[in-house]
């Protein structure tokens, strides 16, 4: 699924696009197009203009155009970006191995001849004009120790919960959270601000050590514990039997002996 690696990667390809002027915009899934923009009101605004620079903000992809208008990109589950045919990731973990053009929601073509696509299975992204930028909290790649701290400070919440809240730290979905904290050693129904000094401290360190590699090896369904998240897995740390629970309404797997 993508995460901030994922639309990393996006943004890495979306620079092929930048300075092209638009010839025609396809936005067959109005349903795709949010905060009440119409198929029309897109066509009819970007049509001629250019993309000027691309831009993320934890899970989110920002392309600035030359008329003033920002198109925001997400991605949801299943949704992959596509530039003059070349593919950012060739395949999403959950996704399936299928291609399908008719999974296209939004397409942009330049008078160049290339176009760009967000191709989207199952609808679960979407396409927004100036999205609200203020409402996302500081993106996980660029969090600092006492960004973290103070976001984790008195909060009841569970951590893992806390972590994903994209009004808070962008950036983080369901895999590199799990991996994070099994990384830390961290239990992720832990009430967030119960972490000391030290935990709060070693979190970081690992959430930038995690974001990193797992960038490197090609996303965020790389990790070390991902190989293990299945019933009756065990952990690949300490061999323990893994726990399989639901955190901040999402499914989580941790290790009930290292992680405290």
């Amino acid at each position: 699924m993508p995460e901030l690696p994922e639309v990393e990667t996006y943004r890495a390809l979306a620079t092929r696009a930048l300075g092209r002027t638009i010839a025609a915009v396809e936005a067959p899934d109005a349903w795709f197009l949010k905060a009440g923009l119409r198929p029309d009101v897109v066509v009819s605004t970007l049509t001629g203009a250019r993309f000027v620079a691309d831009r993320r903000i934890g899970k989110l992809l920002l392309l600035d155009t030359d008329i003033g208008v920002v198109v925001g990109l997400r991605f949801g589950m299943t949704g992959r970006l596509l530039v003059d045919g070349i593919a950012a990731i060739a395949r999403l973990e959950y996704a399936g191995a299928r291609d399908n053009t008719t999974w296209d929601r939004f397409v942009v073509r330049f008078a160049d001849g290339g176009d760009l696509r967000v191709r989207d299975p199952r609808r679960l992204g979407g396409v927004a004009f100036d999205p609200d930028e203020s409402r996302l909290g500081v993106d996980a790649l660029a969090v600092t120790p006492s960004q973290l701290s103070a976001l984790l400070r008195g909060s009841t919440a569970p951590l893992k919960a806390r972590l994903m809240d994209q009004t808070r730290l962008a950036g983080l979905g369901n895999l590199l959270t799990d991996e994070t904290l099994w990384r830390a050693g961290l239990d992720p129904a832990r009430p967030s601000g119960s972490l000391s000094g030290p935990e709060r401290r070693r979190l970081h360190r690992h959430l930038r050590r995690t974001l990193t590699e797992l960038s490197a090896r090609g996303g965020s369904h790389t990790g070390d514990l991902h190989i293990a998240r299945s019933r009756g897995a065990c952990c690949p740390a300490d061999g323990a039997p893994l726990d399989r629970r639901t955190v901040g309404g999402r499914t989580t797997y941790s290790c009930p002996v290292h992680q405290h």
